[in-house]
């Protein structure tokens, strides 16, 4: 997924079923982040047992879709944290 430099994140401490796709994922944008969903941002959303996340992107082309499991150990996900963005880094 390439994601252009200038996109912010968005992380949903709200725990959300990880069953949903791009459609279920992209409905509570507004409501729980106060976002719009087709705004070019990166939306994170975190699995009730925090074992999984999902990401939603729209670029130019339409939705992406990722979903991240094994690759959590030691990754800090802040779900007390208010809904706020957060800096990217590009990484070579």
């Amino acid at each position: 997924m390439l994601i252009a430099a200038d996109v912010r994140a968005y992380i949903c401490r709200e725990p959300v079923d990880m069953r949903k796709s791009i459609d279920g994922l992209s409905y509570p944008v507004e409501p729980l982040l106060a976002q719009n969903p087709v705004s070019g941002n990166l939306f994170v959303f975190v699995g009730r047992d925090r074992s999984k996340v999902k990401c939603l992107y729209r670029g130019r082309t339409g939705f992406t879709l990722a979903e991240l499991n094994a690759w959590l150990e030691g990754i800090e996900i802040p779900v007390r944290e208010p809904h706020h963005a957060v800096a990217m880094t590009r990484v070579s």
